[in-house]
């Protein structure tokens, strides 16, 4: 029986998967008119398994000879003399995969002199990719994999061997096509050979790069072929609305449309086939996701410490502007990432609503933790839902107490008050509700919908900066007719270093355009 797979590359006969190479239209035509070529994507989108698909047609053909290399062995490998010798390594072993090459011995061995020659390693690359051309007898393609571990001398010293190999394929062997993948464009690569604009003496290694080809996120009806699969397998039903609430929470990022299928199935229902998987299986396959911190979750917001990534959150934790343009290195790179997109109205966002989630627990959970002991968690439970009165009257208390003025989260200082309103209402909520957050860079606000046994409850986080009065009860009563709801808290945290605390810490409440807004002063 075939699973969903959230370990790796996928495999027919052992997972559930979409043609691989349906995701890459025209790779096959670049291949074939001998280019060099860059695939990018976010991690576990599956460029792996569609390398590897069309290696394996590549060579059933037989009409050229294809193999893959990883260079993940090389991360953050910064001598050349070293690393070089290492990628000759890497690319004999793997070419041992191509019948041609199954066999393959090169003349000398890494003892020989050509090896002790001090200048060796300057082409030790494109020699033996040489030494591969000629002994496979046909046209050569290699894909380097995690070809972004690669950086500094390393990258150059790589990156010139292919150019200099591929602008002399008229007197030399040299692969037709090469292409490098992972989760870089070819602007970030630039920006690590040149930094801050940094010129490199020459002819650009990159200048022979023909197209930057993105893997894209699963689109709705991805989803449902996907699942499709299972249920033609297995005769397990998913329920009308499962899709469509999956496509909602992951916008179709593979890993996770796998990861939630794989949490119904496997550990929800027990692979008790008999049982249908419904709409609250998926909420419960979201929440248990978000609290195991898998592999993926977790690398992905270790991410969020880099002072790169945190440049581009903070503010949009705030509801600000962006600080950097969006064509700066910093932009590009945590769009590649797949932490952030920009929506069909150019705003950024969360790249989808699970990660949205995931980013504001994670960056609160260590204060989660120090509320443990400081913050109970019935007070303000009732059996149709919670006292949002008593709530926020209990966190203002809390504010006042533990604000120190050099409080710090993670390096979010600017964020530090919506980020301990985040975790106070974490706190509250975990075991019987969730927080929705809507987080877009330039709305001058953060929106929080709080749910709780049935019961929902509007947030709308403001900061002395940008609260507008009346202005900002106009957004706020938009948000709250969103959704459909007529009453709304819009805690606003003062940043005045001059004020008392009495004269922060107020409640007020506003009628607006047919909506009651409570306001909580901090």
């Amino acid at each position: 029986m075939r699973k969903f797979n959230t370990t790796g590359p996928c495999f027919p006969d052992e997972h559930y998967m979409l043609p691989a190479l349906d995701r890459l239209p025209g790779i096959r035509e670049l291949v074939a008119d001998g280019n060099y070529f860059v695939i990018h994507a976010p991690r576990q989108t599956g460029k792996t398994t569609a390398l590897k698909a069309l290696v394996r047609e590549i060579n059933e053909k037989g009409e050229m000879a294809a193999f893959y290399c990883t260079l993940e062995t090389l991360q953050n490998s910064i001598d050349p003399d070293i690393a070089m010798p290492k990628l000759r390594h890497l690319l004999l072993r793997n070419a041992r995969t191509v019948p041609s090459l199954a066999h393959f011995a090169p003349g000398g061995d890494e003892g020989s002199a050509r090896q002790r020659d001090a200048g060796w390693t300057v082409t030790a690359v494109s020699d033996t990719l040489t030494d591969l051309c000629l002994a496979a007898g046909k046209p050569l393609v290699v894909f380097f994999d995690e070809a972004d571990c690669l950086v500094g001398d390393v990258l150059i010293s790589f990156l010139r061997q292919l150019r200099d190999g591929y602008v002399n394929r008229d007197m030399m062997p040299f692969p037709k096509s090469v292409a490098l993948v992972g989760m870089l464009d070819v602007r970030d690569y630039k920006a690590q050979i040149r930094p801050d604009g940094e010129s490199l003496g020459q002819i650009s290694p990159f200048n022979i790069i023909r197209k930057d080809l993105l893997i894209p996120n699963f689109i709705e009806s991805d989803i449902r072929t996907l699942y499709a699969q299972h249920t033609e397998e297995t005769g397990q039903v998913f329920a009308d609305g499962v899709v469509e609430d999956v496509w909602r929470l992951t916008r179709g990022q593979p890993w996770l449309v796998n990861a939630i299928a794989c949490e119904c199935v496997e550990e929800i229902h027990g692979l008790r086939f008999n049982e249908t998987v419904t709409v609250a299986d998926v909420e419960a396959a979201k929440e248990a996701i978000i609290r195991r911190r898998d592999t993926h979750v977790d690398s992905l917001m270790e991410r969020m410490r880099e002072p790169r990534v945190r440049r581009i959150v903070e503010p949009l934790l705030l509801g600000q502007g962006l600080t950097v343009s969006r064509n700066s290195e910093d932009f590009r790179y945590v769009i590649d990432l797949g932490l952030l997109r920009e929506d069909e109205v150019k705003r950024v966002v969360p790249a989808n609503p699970m990660y949205s989630e995931i980013i504001g627990r994670y960056l609160t959970r260590d204060e989660q933790d120090d509320m443990q002991s400081s913050i109970p968690e019935t007070p303000w439970v009732k059996d149709d839902g919670l006292d949002m009165a008593g709530l926020m009257a209990a966190f203002q208390q809390f504010w006042r107490e533990n604000s120190g003025a050099d409080k710090d989260i993670m390096g979010y200082r600017e964020a530090v008050p919506h980020l301990v309103l985040m975790a106070f209402l974490q706190r509250v909520t975990n075991g019987g509700g969730h927080i929705n957050r809507e987080m877009a860079l330039g709305q001058g606000r953060l929106d929080l919908c709080v749910e709780f046994r049935g019961a929902r409850y509007a947030v709308e986080v403001k900061t002395s900066d940008n609260f507008k009065g009346e202005k900002s009860y106009a957004q706020c009563a938009k948000y709250l007719d969103t959704l459909k709801l007529s009453e709304a808290w819009m805690p606003i945290f003062d940043k005045s270093k001059t004020k008392s605390w009495d004269e922060k810490i107020y409640a007020r409440d506003v009628e607006f355009d047919g909506k009651t807004i409570h306001v909580i002063g901090l």
